[in-house]
């Protein structure tokens, strides 16, 4: 089991370029699904959910091609038959994102049969959401040993209000609703910039889709979808979390080939902190100057502070000075990461869903382990500043969603190594699909 090793104190100077997101990159594969044609996506990241994703596919009967060059990630996807309509659990037990085949495959099969989703351990993401609008448009919904099956001949369009704002039921039920019989309204929708990049690829296909970004999404259906060629955005987290590590290193780091207006709840805490953020383009540059002050987040849905960038935060707090309040309202179980970073030294403590911070504190070298995606990622931020080694376990939680991170951290002036299995290298010929 791969183990990362890094030694505290080099100040990160230079550039990092940011890869494509994985959480659009998913949904975009999942999208492949509605047409016989081929689906041609540029910019995927090469991390472990997208492999997952990819050997979904193929098992399902797809043909998919993945290929890494120095000028695009890019695969070509063709569902031209799908003989196997089923999300079986050994592949998506590792991947929530399982759970958005299940509108495309029952609006182009008729039906669907999807494990119930895993991924990380930060609480609960019920799929009762996408149950509810799926059944509102006249599925037939069963569950019985750990899976679902739907039904429908055709699905119908529907007035769906979701109770909560979900962006994998926002994208799941968007998806379906493109194949649909008439028109279907969904209120409280998700305004991810995810969730707009999913709807430019469906409009590319033929989708009749108006609102995505905003709270009302109104989706005309359509007979049929045509192939289509579609670039994914930057990462938002991945840059946000490089960000941060330029801050909490005290360095002069530029982060490029990024989104700013998607990172502007980031940017904005950055600052209220004392980091100076310079924006220009597509670039970020961040730098620490003079001594970084306490603040609070609360983490709330997009265009809020994401819930996807509070752990990595919360060790920027832990060298802040003064008291920081840490809020978590979308997942119940997302402080998993508290007790490692006591080890290395943090002072803070946990009450309900709030963390509180005290800083600034000195941090040391630890044997510490990732919980999941996003704490893996903030045992690495802690690390930059420890003083000694610090041993990093189970780092397959952060190749499942940051590509070669200690490659790009290396790059700007890290000491960071990996050891262990080294997570396969893909294909990186340039002419590769």
């Amino acid at each position: 089991m791969d183990k990362f090793i890094l030694r505290g104190g080099n100040p990160l100077q230079g550039t990092i370029r940011i890869s494509g997101a994985k959480n659009s990159a998913l949904p975009c594969m999942a999208a492949a699904i509605l047409t016989e044609e081929e689906i041609a996506l540029e910019n995927i990241p090469d991390v472990r959910d997208i492999e997952t994703e990819r050997k979904l596919l193929a098992s399902m009967g797809a043909e998919v091609e993945l290929g890494y060059g120095r000028a695009h990630h890019r695969t070509r996807i063709r569902c031209a038959s799908l003989s196997d309509p089923v999300a079986r659990y050994e592949i998506v037990k590792t991947m929530r994102a399982s759970s958005l085949v299940l509108g495309p495959l029952i609006a182009r099969t008729g039906m669907a049969r999807v494990a119930m989703p895993g991924g990380c351990a930060i609480g609960g993401r019920p799929i009762d959401l996408h149950i509810k609008g799926l059944q509102a448009m006249g599925a037939e919904i069963t569950q019985a040993h750990g899976y679902l099956e739907a039904r429908a001949k055709r699905l119908k369009g529907a007035e769906i209000v979701f109770d909560k704002i979900t962006v994998t039921g926002t994208e799941d039920l968007m998806m379906a609703a493109t194949l649909a019989d008439g028109e279907t309204l969904m209120e409280n929708c998700a305004r991810e910039p995810e969730v707009s990049d999913l709807a430019a690829l469906l409009t590319a296909m033929g989708a009749k889709i108006e609102g995505a970004g905003t709270s009302t999404i109104r989706i005309q259906g359509v007979e049929r979808l045509h192939g289509a060629r579609h670039r994914i955005i930057p990462d938002r987290i991945e840059a946000g979390t490089f960000l941060i590590a330029g801050a909490i290193s005290g360095g002069d780091l530029t982060v490029a080939g990024c989104k700013p207006a998607h990172l502007t709840a980031v940017t904005r805490k950055l600052e209220e902190v004392g980091v100076r953020c310079e924006i220009a383009g597509d670039t970020i540059r961040v730098r620490s100057e003079g001594k970084l002050q306490g603040a609070d987040i609360s983490t709330e849905e997009y265009p809020g502070f994401p819930t996807d960038m509070q752990a990595q935060y919360m060790a920027l707090a832990t060298q802040a000075d003064g008291v920081s309040q840490v809020t978590e309202n979308i997942f119940e179980n997302r402080f998993m990461h508290v007790q490692e970073l006591v080890r290395m030294g943090a002072n803070i403590r946990v009450d309900g869903r709030t963390a509180t911070v005290r800083g600034k504190t000195e941090l040391s070298s630890a044997a510490v382990m990732a919980s999941d995606l996003r704490a893996s990622a903030s045992l690495v931020l802690a690390a930059l500043v420890a003083q000694g080694e610090t041993i990093i376990d189970r780092v397959y939680h952060i190749d499942r969603g940051y590509e070669r991170i200690e490659d790009k951290l290396r790059g700007v002036g890290a000491k960071i190594r990996r050891i262990g299995d080294v997570f396969p290298q893909k294909q990186t010929d340039e002419g590769a699909a």
